[in-house]
């Protein structure tokens, strides 16, 4: 595998890595709850899914083979399929973690009543 492959996991793994660590902190609940999570993902990355499926049918744009894994499902690089399932989840993270972070949630902190959950002392 080039380079240029290695970099564009890399990049996808790097977006996971950057935000998984908000499920922790923030005491996010995102993760616990997959059939909700695998339907944003589906429902954010179908379309464009679709969209790519469709350019790349048409001629509209391609994917060099030098410049991708080698791996197809349906024609698309299975970069590319990452990335749409990758970018809905990291972006859901991030809205999770703002939200906690705006209703006063402190990163790193004990939980409270209003988390719904009492730590003992």
């Amino acid at each position: 595998m080039s380079p240029s492959h290695w970099a564009y996991v890399a990049m996808l793994a790097f977006c996971l890595a950057g935000t998984l660590p908000l499920v922790p902190a923030f005491r996010l609940r995102v993760l616990k709850q997959p059939g909700r999570l695998l339907l944003t993902v589906a429902l954010a990355g179908t379309p464009f899914l679709l969209w790519d499926l469709w350019a790349t049918h048409v001629g509209h744009w391609w994917f060099d083979a030098d410049q991708t894994l080698p791996w197809r499902v349906a024609g698309l690089p299975l970069e590319e399929i990452a990335f749409f399932v990758v970018i809905p989840v990291v972006s859901v993270l991030t809205l999770e973690g703002v939200r906690a972070a705006r209703r006063g949630v402190r990163p790193w902190s004990p939980r409270t009543r209003e988390d719904g959950e009492v730590t003992s002392p």
